[in-house]
């Protein structure tokens, strides 16, 4: 069976809460955990452990999947919050420590949504803090109301491994959920997918790693049942993953 560790989103102390008010969570969404385990995956939701403890885990798995939440806090990239976008700088802490481990680890790593803006971040590239104020000419890209019934035209990048997953898939929708996204692209990483009417980055590669082995998207795979074929199959974006994580895997038996 294979390990796939998750990245955790957290709910911080609230007195209004009903459940464990006083206490940190640590979670997964739902349709989440369905899209990472199908049939012979174990979902391994990664906690913010002590550094030596957190080793031991990482170690026993196969890749890793950080997955979507809160913002990014604009001092993770040197800059200071605009308005009310003040984000998670104690996750923040915690996934880049984690994605700097997996990525020492050698095993695939998809990231999605603001796991692939923390990828951007990691590698020292900077985000837009809200892409409706600060670009010109921006397609909705966020609805609350909406929320996952919102999408977009994809465009891949030729000849790199989105491009290939999705082949003949010109003219092809994905869903949108963030208002945030990738203004100065990182260190070592390349365009993957944009959306063709506004130019914004939907998804990026790490070129120092085999193709197809660190990648993230800014859309949510995992909630694309709900808009069913009017979207990319999100399947085939997985299965590619997973595809890496046996080969992965059995490089080192």
């Amino acid at each position: 069976m294979l390990k796939i560790g998750i990245s955790s989103c957290f709910m911080y102390p609230d007195p209004a809460r009903v459940v464990f008010g006083p206490k940190t969570l640590s979670y997964i969404e739902n349709d989440m955990a369905r899209y990472v385990a199908p049939k012979g995956v174990l979902p391994v939701l990664l906690p913010d452990l002590e550094e030596d403890l957190l080793d031991d885990i990482l170690y026993e798995m196969d890749g890793f999947v950080f997955q979507g939440g809160t913002d990014l806090a604009p001092q993770s990239y040197g800059e200071k919050p605009i308005g009310k976008w003040h984000g998670d700088p104690q996750r923040d802490n915690y996934e880049l420590k984690l994605l700097k481990k997996a990525l020492n680890s050698g095993k695939p790593v998809l990231g999605i949504c603001r796991g692939m803006q923390l990828m951007n971040v990691y590698f020292g590239g900077t985000l837009f803090q809200d892409t409706a104020t600060q670009c010109q000419e921006v397609l909705e890209h966020r609805n609350a109301e909406a929320y996952d019934r919102v999408m977009h035209k994809v465009r891949f990048t030729s000849g790199k491994i989105l491009s290939k997953i999705y082949s003949g898939c010109d003219g092809c929708h994905v869903n949108s959920i963030h208002h945030q996204s990738v203004k100065t692209l990182g260190k070592h990483l390349e365009v993957l997918a944009e959306c063709p009417d506004d130019g914004i980055i939907e998804a990026i590669g790490y070129t120092k790693a085999p193709e197809g082995m660190v990648m993230g998207v800014q859309w949510h795979p995992e909630f694309s049942h709900t808009l069913g074929d009017r979207v990319i199959d999100a399947g085939k974006l997985y299965h590619h993953f997973l595809e890496q994580v046996k080969a992965r895997k059995s490089d080192d038996l």
